[in-house]
C-alpha cells in the first residue's frame, strides 16, 4: 500500500458520487488505500451549518491514520479539505470546483502552505464563481488548472484523472 487518500464529496452529494468514485478507483488501482467519509447527515444542516461538522468528521478520520493522507475534495469537500490541512498534517491536496467562501460561514477558503496542491476549476462553474479561487491561487502562487467545464466537471474527468495520477506519482517518489 502506498498510503492513504481521503476523498470528500460535495454538498448534497454522497460518497458514491461520480468524481470521488472514479478517483478512488484510480487510486486503488495504483496501490493506494482510500476512504470516502459520508457527510450527508452534516449537509442536512445547510451550507454554512455543515462546515464545522464536516471538518470534525474529516479531522477524526485523519487522526485515526498512521500517516498523513492525501486529501481529495469536490466543492464543499474541497473547501473543508483545505481548511483541515491548516490543522493536521496532510501529504497533498487535489481540490475540484473549490468555493472561495461559503455564505454564512465566517472563514474563507485556505490551505496549509507548503503542501503539494493542485486546484482544478471550470471556467463555466455556475455554483462556485471562479473569481474567489482564482484570487486565492494567484496570491499564493498555487497551481490552478482551468478547464472548459461547469461545476460538475463531468467533461473533464479524463484530464482530472491524469492530473491526479501525476500528483500521486510525485508524492510516491517523494515518500
Amino acid at each position: 500500500m502506498r498510503g492513504q487518500i481521503i476523498l470528500s464529496h460535495g454538498f448534497d452529494s454522497s460518497p458514491d458520487a461520480t468524481k470521488v468514485s472514479a478517483l478512488a478507483a484510480l487510486a486503488e488501482s495504483l496501490g493506494w488505500h482510500t476512504q470516502r467519509p459520508d457527510y450527508r447527515t452534516d449537509d442536512a444542516r445547510g451550507h454554512a451549518g455543515s462546515v464545522a461538522p464536516r471538518i470534525a468528521r474529516l479531522r477524526a478520520t485523519i487522526e485515526s491514520l498512521p500517516e498523513p493522507p492525501v486529501l481529495v475534495g469536490s466543492s464543499m469537500g474541497a473547501f473543508v479539505s483545505g481548511l483541515v490541512s491548516l490543522d493536521v498534517p496532510v501529504a497533498g491536496l487535489l481540490l475540484l470546483a473549490t468555493p472561495g467562501e461559503i455564505p454564512g460561514y465566517a472563514r474563507k477558503f485556505d490551505l496549509r502552505e507548503g503542501v503539494p496542491a493542485l486546484l482544478i476549476h471550470g471556467w463555466r462553474d455556475e455554483v462556485c464563481p471562479l473569481a474567489g479561487v482564482h484570487a486565492f491561487t494567484a496570491r499564493r502562487r498555487l497551481s490552478l488548472l482551468l478547464v472548459d467545464d461547469d461545476h460538475r466537471l463531468g467533461s473533464s474527468m479524463d484530464m482530472i484523472a491524469a492530473q491526479f495520477r501525476h500528483l500521486l506519482d510525485r508524492l510516491a517518489v517523494a515518500a
